[in-house]
């Protein structure tokens, strides 16, 4: 059950990066999404979407790492 709901914990950010790539692909195809009404807000909304769910991703997979001592001494809590 543990292992389950860290998948779907990991599948929401997976999921928004997922989004925010395709927000930025059809902003550089110029083919507005109808939620949005310009097309310098769509491009605005899918970096943010994309930051966010790699960060969290990033966080998640330094933080594994750390607590297995699987990090070189740069990135090892002090």
């Amino acid at each position: 059950m543990a292992r389950f709901l860290a998948f779907v914990v990991l599948l929401i950010p997976i999921l928004a990066t997922a989004g925010g790539i395709k927000l930025i692909r059809d902003t550089l195809f110029s083919k507005l999404v109808s939620p949005f009404p310009f097309i310098w807000l769509q491009l605005l909304v899918g970096v943010i979407l994309f930051l966010a769910g790699f960060l969290f991703l990033a966080g998640f997979l330094l933080n594994r790492d750390r607590k297995q001592g699987k990090v070189s001494p740069r990135f090892a809590k002090k």
